[in-house]
């Protein structure tokens, strides 16, 4: 998910900046059970870099117990180029106006200003809507830092559920995903837009700090550098990309707990931000009374 504001929010998980590591990341993992089955939440960021691996045994082991495995896109979604060509088709302006047409003159400037240091000509996104080009910007950025997103912790058990056998699917599809950013209203896009033209140096900053506390498992920190910040400066934009989702999914984890077959147990990879604050998965399930500890 990710997505702070769209970049930070939105790619959060997309965040995650590369430092010396002795030990391995502190697993953002909850546990969450009823009579019968168990729920394993573990927080992911969708780019890393090599020095992320190995994962803490405790991420393992989860992923043993667990019978099925489910992501926020399936495998084969994540996998494919299917996915990125219909958000390219999405994206594609039909209304013939520019991009240019569509935002503050000095937020235009500042893309312009990014794509000189990147060596992008900023004209050919004029046939673009702002949400795809901020998605783009901020996958430059990062991967000018060293990220990954073949790395990330989704497709890493995406692909070892794939060559584990194991049943995987996703909590939306891909055309959900691009309706999230698609149908986002021109005020939304040049919000996430903006965010994403940071100067380099406070995204380096955030995203650098952000690893950290990734790596840390400090779920409080994280929740404040991200959702806290987005839900006061851009509250629109975090009840998209966020509450209305966790709430979407809440069905379909209870329905895996209270449906599935006796000691039938599933982990679920989402971005960390869905995991946490009041609003997130971990404290909705709690509040409809299942078992909830952290791992």
């Amino acid at each position: 998910m990710s997505i702070k504001t769209l970049a930070g929010g939105l790619l959060l998980a997309l965040l995650a900046a590369g430092c010396a590591r002795a030990e391995a990341p502190q697993p953002l993992l909850w546990k969450v059970s009823d009579a019968d089955n168990s729920l394993y939440l573990l927080g992911s960021f969708h780019l890393l870099r090599p020095a992320d691996y190995p994962l803490d045994p405790r991420t393992d082991l989860a992923f043993e117990d667990a019978e099925r495995v489910v992501f926020e896109l399936s495998p084969e979604d994540m996998a494919g180029t299917a996915v990125g060509q219909l958000m390219l088709q999405a994206a594609t302006r039909a209304d013939g106006r520019r991009l240019q047409d569509t935002l503050p003159p000095a937020t235009w400037a500042s893309l312009e200003a990014w794509g000189g240091r990147r060596g992008i000509d900023v004209a050919r996104l004029q046939d673009f809507e702002a949400w795809y080009v901020s998605l783009l910007v901020s996958l430059t950025e990062m991967r000018q830092q060293g990220l990954d997103p073949a790395l990330g912790l989704d497709r890493h058990f995406g692909r070892r559920a794939t060559e584990a056998g194991k049943p995987a699917e996703g909590l939306e599809t891909g055309a959900q995903q691009i309706e999230l950013f698609d149908g986002m209203d021109e005020a939304q896009q040049v919000q996430a837009l903006e965010e994403a033209l940071q100067s380099p140096e406070e995204l380096e900053r955030n995203v650098r700090e952000l690893h950290a506390l990734w790596r840390a498992g400090d779920g409080a920190g994280l929740y404040a550098g991200t959702a806290a910040r987005m839900r006061e400066q851009y509250p629109a934009l975090y009840e998209r990309v966020n509450v209305q989702r966790n709430r979407a999914w809440l069905h379909r984890l209870k329905g895996l707990l209270d449906e599935g077959g006796h000691d039938e147990d599933a982990l679920v990879v989402v971005g960390a931000l869905h995991l946490l604050g009041e609003e997130g998965v971990v404290e909705l399930l709690r509040a409809e009374g299942y078992t909830v500890e952290r791992l």
